[in-house]
């Protein structure tokens, strides 16, 4: 990755807080981007990182805190934003589906033209003459991200990579000092990836300062000069991309396991202690033996072994052998004689 030595701070946000009612969104996170500066915002989902980013840019006005650009305190108006120096894309692509790809990006050069109604109704020479450089500098974006050759096609009927690349394009148009990226690559295969994470090298090399908000880690890390961690709305951490994707809270936070100090750590304690509680009783219910063992243990032999121990004489007697019964037989016939002869 090439890195550029930062100079004067381009965008500073200081306290920005968002609330929708009882849901604060955003808490207090302080975030500065240099200029020649890529920096990455990364979080789980729901971490506030767009909503962040809506704040950044005007559409919403932050509960509490404020949002500067070279030093001025920018007016919490998207189109005064834009005229500031600040241009952005969405998570979602917005293009103009019914406007050809050259369309498109003249679009994003509206901020900087200054003709009116009335030079747009008479199309006089200034007119012409603005309208003549719109083109040249639309054409000029276009052939810097490859898409010179499908300047008269429909949007809609671009492959989703260059949709993306247009929506680059389109911001570009503003001539911005600061560009915003929400999830650049979100729905790329790596080969698109790979070319977007050139074309924002290539932005970078142009003088425009690049915040990302990126769910890729490879790509995050590999682009960023510097990289925050947003969860639960709050930064968490901030610094070189060796530094945050080496912070255990980080990786904590990424996969779902509470770490010290984090935001709803007194709800986890309480439920951890219950559970302790409940271990600690069903543990002393273990140990306790129940009131039906005792019998069970001194219970006697059931009474069906007794017959079959009385049945075993019974069965000898029956199975007499013939030696027996001859004996029997001699000694009945000698008592019998005796008798006669008395």
């Amino acid at each position: 990755m090439t890195t550029t030595t930062a100079t004067s701070p381009v965008l500073e946000a200081s306290g920005v807080t968002m609330r929708f009612g009882g849901l604060t969104a955003v808490r207090s996170v302080d975030l500065t981007v240099n200029s020649g500066e890529i920096v990455g915002l990364i979080g789980p989902n729901g971490a506030g990182k767009t909503t962040f980013f809506n704040c950044l840019t005007g559409l919403y006005v932050p509960t509490e805190g404020k949002v500067s650009y070279k030093g001025t305190v920018l007016p919490p108006k998207p189109h005064l934003v834009t005229s500031a120096g600040i241009a952005r894309t969405f998570q979602n692509i917005r293009l103009f589906a019914n406007m050809t790809v050259l369309e498109n990006v003249l679009v994003g050069r509206h901020t900087r033209t200054k003709e009116g109604l009335w030079s747009a109704l008479l199309r006089g020479p200034g007119f012409r003459k603005a309208e003549a450089a719109s083109r040249e500098r639309a054409m000029e974006l276009l052939e810097f991200i490859g898409l010179d050759h499908k300047a008269d096609h429909l949007s809609r009927n671009l492959p989703y990579g260059e949709q993306r690349k247009l929506e680059i394009a389109r911001a570009m148009a503003s001539e911005p000092g600061l560009l915003l990226l929400d999830e650049p690559t979100a729905g790329m295969n790596p080969q698109e990836t790979r070319a977007t994470e050139d074309l924002v090298f290539a932005i970078r090399d142009r003088g425009i300062a690049v915040l990302v908000i990126e769910h890729d880690m490879r790509f995050i890390f590999n682009l960023s000069d510097r990289v925050a961690c947003l969860v639960q709305g709050e930064k968490l951490v901030e610094g070189t991309s060796d530094v945050v994707q080496g912070d255990e809270r980080v990786i904590a936070a990424y996969l779902g396991t509470p770490f010290e100090g984090a935001p709803g750590a007194e709800e986890v304690a309480e439920v951890e202690a219950a559970e302790a509680a409940e271990a600690a009783v069903a543990a002393v219910a273990a140990e306790t033996p129940e009131a039906d063992e005792t019998p069970e243990a001194t219970e006697t032999p059931e009474p069906t072994e007794a017959p079959e121990a009385t049945a075993a004489p019974e069965a000898s007697e029956a199975e007499e052998t013939p030696e027996a019964a001859e004996s029997d037989a001699a000694a009945e016939g000698t008592t019998s004689k005796e008798g006669n002869a008395q």
